[in-house]
C-alpha cells in the first residue's frame, strides 16, 4: 500500500481541554477564568493540551489543568462538544491546529464562600453576564438589545434577508426569533445561537479579531467582554446546556449548600436562567416534585421571619429520570 506524503501546507492537530466552570456568588452566576492578561488582556477559560503520556483520560487531563491554573477542585463535570472548525482562531503562520474539547463544570467554590480555597495566581471568578449582557432578563429586557443589537442586526439582515442558514431560517427570521422577542417568547436555552448570530454578523470582538468584522461594528459599541480564542463560544455552549439541563436533572443542587431556603434556591435558579420566576408557582412545583425536604432548622439571614431550611433529596435521582426544576416565568 502506498502511503500518501503529508501536504507541506498541512498542520498537526493538538487536542485541547477547556472548562467552563460555573458557580453562583450571592445572586449572580460567575465563571472561573485563568491567565487573564494574555492575548491583549482577554479573559480565558482554564485549558491545556491533552497529553496521552501524562493523562490516562480526558477527565484526568482536565482536572489536572484546572487544578494547576486555578486551584479550584471540580465537582460536577460533563463533556459539552468538540470545537474543531478550521478558522476558529488559526492565524497565518500557526504551526498546529487546535481542537478543543469543551466541558461544563460546577463548583461551590466561590470568592464569597466560607472556607474557600485560595485561587491560583491569575485566576478569578467573573460575572458571566459581563460576557453576555443580553442574556440577563431578571429585572427587564436588557437595554443593549434594542439600543445596540437589534438595529445593527437589521442592517445586516436587510443586505440578504432571505438567505437561509443550515436549518432553513432566513436572516430576518433568526433576528426576530433570537432577539426581537418573537411574540413575547424568550428562549433562555438559545445562548449559543444568539452569540453565533452576532459573530456571523461581525458584531462581536472575536469576529473582528478573526478577520470577519462588519462595517456596522462601530454602530454597536462593545457587545460584552471578549474572551481568548473561541472561549466565549464554549462558554455560550455551557450556559445553554446548563439552562436546559437544570429543567430535567437536579444539577442546580451542585451549586447549593447542604441546607438552604426556598428563596435562596429560587434566586439561584433565576440567576442561571437569567429571568424571574413566579414565586408561588416555583414553591408549588418544588414541593410537588419532592426534590427537597425540610431539615427542621431555620435561617434568620433574610432579616425577617425565620425561614425554613431544606436539603436536596438525593433519592429522587433513583425515583424518576427527570427531576429538574421546570418552572414557569413570572407573568
Amino acid at each position: 500500500m502506498v502511503t500518501k506524503a503529508p501536504s507541506p501546507r498541512s498542520l498537526p492537530v493538538e487536542i485541547n481541554l477547556t472548562a467552563a466552570i460555573a458557580t453562583v456568588v450571592g445572586d449572580d452566576p460567575a465563571i472561573l477564568v485563568a491567565n487573564v492578561g494574555r492575548n491583549r488582556g482577554e479573559a480565558a477559560l482554564p485549558s491545556g493540551p491533552f497529553d496521552p503520556l501524562a493523562h490516562r483520560t480526558f477527565d484526568i487531563g482536565l482536572r489536572t489543568w484546572v487544578g494547576e491554573q486555578t486551584g479550584v477542585p471540580l465537582g460536577y463535570v460533563e463533556q459539552l462538544y468538540t470545537f474543531g472548525d478550521r478558522g476558529r482562531h488559526a492565524q497565518e503562520g500557526d504551526r498546529k491546529h487546535v481542537v478543543s474539547v469543551g466541558y461544563l463544570a460546577l463548583t461551590r467554590q466561590g470568592p464569597a464562600k466560607e472556607s474557600a480555597i485560595p485561587l491560583a495566581s491569575g485566576a478569578s471568578f467573573r460575572p458571566w453576564y459581563g460576557f453576555f449582557p443580553w442574556e440577563d432578563w431578571r429585572s427587564r429586557k436588557p437595554n443593549i438589545i434594542d439600543a445596540n443589537i437589534v438595529p445593527a442586526l437589521r442592517k445586516w439582515a436587510v443586505r440578504d434577508p432571505n438567505r437561509p442558514n443550515a436549518y432553513g431560517l432566513t436572516r430576518t427570521e433568526r433576528v426576530r426569533m433570537l432577539f426581537e422577542d418573537d411574540g413575547g417568547r424568550f428562549n433562555d436555552e438559545n445562548v449559543l445561537d444568539r452569540y453565533q448570530l452576532l459573530y456571523e454578523a461581525g458584531l462581536v470582538e472575536e469576529a473582528r479579531r478573526d478577520g470577519r468584522a462588519s462595517p456596522l461594528i462601530e454602530d454597536t459599541g462593545p457587545l460584552g467582554e471578549p474572551m481568548r480564542d473561541d472561549h466565549r463560544r464554549i462558554l455560550a455552549t455551557a450556559m445553554g446546556r446548563l439552562r436546559a439541563k437544570m429543567k430535567y436533572r437536579p444539577v442546580i443542587f451542585e451549586l447549593m449548600p447542604e441546607s438552604f431556603t426556598l428563596t435562596a434556591l429560587q434566586r439561584t435558579a433565576e440567576a442561571l436562567e437569567g429571568r424571574r420566576l413566579h414565586k408561588q408557582n416555583f414553591r408549588r412545583f418544588v414541593e410537588n416534585a419532592a426534590v427537597v425536604e425540610p431539615t427542621g432548622g431555620t435561617s434568620t439571614r433574610t432579616g425577617g421571619r425565620p425561614a425554613a431550611l431544606f436539603r436536596f433529596r438525593r433519592e429522587v435521582i433513583q425515583e424518576r429520570p427527570a427531576a429538574g426544576l421546570r418552572v414557569g416565568v413570572r407573568g
